[in-house]
């Protein structure tokens, strides 16, 4: 019977498991079906309408061209899902996202449950109130698919040694190979670090080489066979492009450039609230000196080592983003919530006082939030009144269970959880959607070319920028003209409809096209944009 108990406790945590990912799954998409598309997501959404239209694709394309930066990985995710509806929308576009989402909470509850569900639960609780993790599962993120890659190798490294699990090394390789497919050559070096990073705290040598080595000798085959389909997609310019693109811009800076420490003082605030805490823990951990390891606190160690690896592997490039350091944030909420699985140590009392002061007054803290963006924003939230109920009760709540020594620690943490996620699905999104609208003047603009069918000239939006951001919300299979400079509009010949921002067009010479009232005039992406109907009958 004593035999069989750590295969039942097991077994109870998988279950376990996969009721919180799916649990977790149902909040990730909550109330997303056909969202308006802004920002980063514009290009990922062109990209699936495009693999519609043309079918399947080695690289995603972009008015028929191949786009170098990616590999079509996500693209035909979203194309398999959007195929039985014959469109893409955001629920297809955010869906595998979320999945990715949902196996992270997964594997944080597995790695810490057995040793407390309380951990393990508070784990999965601090992953779900970080600001980062929020926003990003919430839409195309490739990091956030790269950190459940790299989460399940580590997982699958460390159960094998602490968990009795089989060892998987097939898995973990093919693994390497789908974070290559999603995210190029970081998508396998980053999964590689974190379990190199398990298996040198270990002292597990051998291990180390050999799966250091396979991996190096894997990533070159995958590079290798990335420029050959890059050459047979696009030939030697697209494949110069994707050497760019994919690893010298990067690199170098061209692709952009930030200090070597902002990783570390960035996080602070955009992996809130289990950065910060998961470093306080760390200096407690620090202050209490050495002490022979339990499992829990090696645990703790092996994710220190293998956050801190993520952050000064990609600290290396010049081009620095927020979400690129999305594989260490699992790592965070497991530290972060350790001082709930130690029972001694004062310091450990104050990090567990802290944490529950801050889940408590979550609910209130978002009511005076929001009772203060609706003074700047009365339009877009004249509807929240029932949110701010919401939030009160949940409010009430969390005060009631902190003065029941059995609900002190969870139902907190639950009500913030629920206070957060409330709040951005039916606030946050649709102001941000609302102010940063794309959708409404686009296909106000459309409405009008069916009537008088033309070329559509969209000028200085940029390809690659504001110009995807509009074609993202049409039906249109045609490429547009693109035209940057006012010299360009010179040749230009009608009938043509002309997409614009005001500012250009008041900035406008040419008499002719001054000459011209536009007919459609709205907001679009936060800025006014006019669009004029360049008339047969008028020629330079």
């Amino acid at each position: 019977m004593k035999d069989q108990m750590p295969q039942l406790m097991n077994a109870a945590i998988r279950r376990q498991s996969l009721g919180l990912a799916l649990l977790a799954l149902l909040l990730f998409i909550a109330g997303n079906w056909h969202q308006a598309i802004i920002g980063f997501d514009s290009r990922f959404v062109v990209f699936a309408q495009e693999m519609l239209h043309h079918g399947p694709s080695f690289f995603p394309t972009t008015y028929g061209q191949p786009y170098a930066d990616y590999l079509a990985t996500s693209t035909l995710m979203t194309w398999l899902l959007s195929l039985p509806l014959g469109q893409v929308n955001s629920f297809t576009a955010w869906l595998p996202t979320s999945i990715a989402s949902a196996l992270i909470v997964m594997l944080v509850y597995r790695l810490t449950a057995p040793y407390s569900q309380r951990w393990g639960l508070l784990s999965v609780a601090l992953l779900l109130l970080s600001s980062t993790f929020i926003s990003e599962t919430r839409a195309v993120s490739l990091d956030q698919m790269l950190a459940a890659v790299a989460l399940t190798v580590f997982y699958l490294g460390y159960a094998h040694d602490h968990f009795g699990a089989a060892k998987r090394l097939h898995w973990v390789y093919l693994l390497l190979i789908v974070g290559f497919t999603i995210r190029g050559p970081i998508g396998l070096v980053i999964p590689t670090g974190v379990l190199c990073s398990y298996f040198l705290l270990n002292r597990q040598w051998r291990q180390l080489f050999s799966f250091g080595l396979l991996a190096l000798a894997l990533l070159g085959a995958c590079v290798g066979l990335l420029l050959l389909l890059a050459k047979l997609s696009g030939g030697e310019a697209f494949m110069q492009d994707v050497i760019r693109m994919q690893f010298l811009g990067r690199m170098d800076g061209s692709e952009g450039s930030s200090g070597a420490l902002y990783y570390f003082t960035s996080s602070v605030g955009n992996y809130a609230l289990a950065y910060p805490l998961a470093l306080l823990v760390l200096l407690v951990i620090a202050i209490g000196g050495r002490r022979p390891p339990d499992p829990a606190l090696q645990l703790v160690l092996y994710c220190a080592a293998a956050g801190l690896l993520v952050m000064l592997g990609l600290s290396i490039p010049q081009a620095k983003k927020a979400r690129y350091v999305l594989p260490m944030l699992p790592m965070a909420a497991i530290i972060a919530a350790y001082p709930f699985q130690v029972a001694h140590g004062r310091l450990y009392g104050w990090l567990r006082g802290l944490m529950l002061s801050l889940w408590t007054v979550l609910p209130a803290l978002l009511i005076v939030g929001l009772w203060l963006a609706r003074r700047r924003y009365p339009e877009q939230m004249a509807h929240i009144g029932w949110v701010l109920g919401v939030l009160g009760a949940l409010q009430v709540l969390a005060l009631v269970a902190v003065f029941q020594a059995r609900l002190r620690t969870l139902v907190p943490a639950l009500t913030a959880v629920l206070a957060v996620w409330t709040t951005y699905i039916v606030v946050v999104e649709p102001v941000e959607r609302s102010l940063y609208d794309t959708r409404t003047f686009s296909l106000q603009v459309q409405a009008q070319v069916r009537q008088q069918p033309a070329p559509i000239v969209l000028h200085a939006l940029g390809k690659d920028a504001k110009a995807i951001k509009f074609m993202v919300n049409l039906d249109y299979d045609r490429v547009p003209v693109f035209t940057q400079q006012p010299a360009d509009l010179a040749t230009l010949q009608g009938p043509a409809w002309l997409v614009m921002s005001q500012d250009d067009f008041e900035g406008l010479q040419d008499p002719r096209l001054r000459a011209i009232t536009p007919t459609l005039t709205g907001t679009f992406d936060k800025n006014p944009y006019v669009l004029l109907h360049l008339d047969k009958t008028i020629q330079p």
